[in-house]
């Protein structure tokens, strides 16, 4: 089961990376493209983000990519979802190094291992939609969007089964800062990618 786990997220990941090697292009062009452009973009990227669930953080995480953005829904979603996978990825990974800690109580180690699951599956999930907005072009449009909207929502169930997992329990710091915080941040992304799908005008 791992193995498949491992191979869907390998996969999903090409995908990712062929969509986002555009874009950081285009970022890259940012030195060519006015100041005035660029601020224009931002302030279209922060209107949009006015809408999301975490309107803070949207801004926060999509700004850096105006210049590839620009006024484009679809480049503004794929890059939200981009920000979205990578940060779940490390996520993922902080938690699975906690394995190698000392003296950790069987409370902690369950979270650890729980948590582990969880967050991957929710990558798996975002990994997925990522995927699947390869296909908004086409006939189905209304369908293949319905379906990133489940995969999106999955994902955010999933790191919510994790940080549900800290109510009336004893940690330590290391175990609460480096899982329940980071996919508490995590879980503010993920809602802002379900929000933002609104602004597709699917």
């Amino acid at each position: 089961m791992e193995a498949a786990k491992s191979l869907r997220r390998t996969s999903s990941l090409h995908f990712s990376l062929a969509i986002i090697v555009f874009l950081i292009s285009n970022t890259l062009t940012v030195s060519t493209a006015s100041k005035s452009g660029v601020t224009a973009y931002q302030s279209h990227i922060k209107a949009v983000c006015n809408s999301a669930a975490y309107p803070k953080e949207c801004y926060k995480h999509l700004s850096p990519y105006a210049s590839a953005i620009k006024t484009d829904p679809q480049k503004l979603y794929r890059v939200s979802l981009y920000v979205t996978i990578k940060a779940a990825r490390k996520t993922s990974s902080s938690i699975s190094s906690l394995r190698r800690l000392k003296d950790l109580s069987p409370t902690e180690r369950q979270i650890i291992h729980d948590c582990a699951e969880t967050v991957g599956d929710a990558l798996d999930q975002l990994q997925q939609s990522l995927t699947v907005m390869a296909n908004l072009e086409g006939a189905d449009r209304k369908y293949h969007m319905e379906n990133v909207r489940t995969w999106v929502s999955a994902a955010l169930t999933n790191e919510g089964t994790c940080t549900d997992e800290f109510d009336g329990q004893e940690v330590c710091n290391a175990v609460n800062k480096n899982i329940k915080k980071t996919v508490f941040d995590l879980s503010k992304m993920t809602s802002n990618c379900l929000s933002l799908l609104d602004t597709l005008n699917c």
